[in-house]
């Protein structure tokens, strides 16, 4: 990344860009109270009853694994010079739990990049994002699109 992030424009992410960043650490209280508000399944508010599930203990909703992971996109990835926020994801997996104590970071590969053909003045970027814990192992994937305002128009 050649570009601050907080001032790239549509034309600064280039396709097979790879950037890795983030550590965010999991805490038991962060995973009941978010699960509290949003997700309260027994393995994500009670350690007991988690501890008899198929889990074998206390899990983060994989809602609050996204959310954690949307911080880290804004804080070092999104340009909040040129966004225009997203019209979707394509795709998006939870593939291991994420406990208390876990340190997650992100990883994300730019797959596609496209300028809007009836509207010049921004483009779509596809990404490849990439949940990672301490262990390296891909807890979350996600592909998704973001909007992004261009530095120039072609003529």
């Amino acid at each position: 990344m050649t570009v601050p992030h907080k001032e790239r424009f549509f034309e600064d992410y280039q396709v097979g860009e790879v950037v890795e960043f983030g550590d965010y650490p999991i805490t038991r209280e962060e995973i009941i109270e978010f699960a509290g508000r949003y997700d309260p399944q027994a393995f994500h508010t009670d350690e007991s009853a988690a501890s008899q599930s198929n889990y074998g203990g206390l899990i983060a909703s994989g809602w609050m694994t996204a959310a954690v992971m949307m911080r880290m996109l804004v804080d070092h990835f999104v340009s909040s010079t040129a966004s225009m926020g997203s019209p979707g994801i394509d795709e998006l997996r939870w593939l291991r739990p994420v406990r208390p104590g876990d340190r997650l970071r992100v990883r994300v590969t730019v797959l596609e990049s496209r300028r809007s053909q009836t509207k010049p003045d921004r483009g779509a970027v596809l990404s490849l994002d990439e949940v990672i814990n301490q262990d390296d192992e891909v807890v979350m994937t996600m592909k998704g699109w973001g909007l992004y305002r261009a530095r120039s128009t072609p003529a």
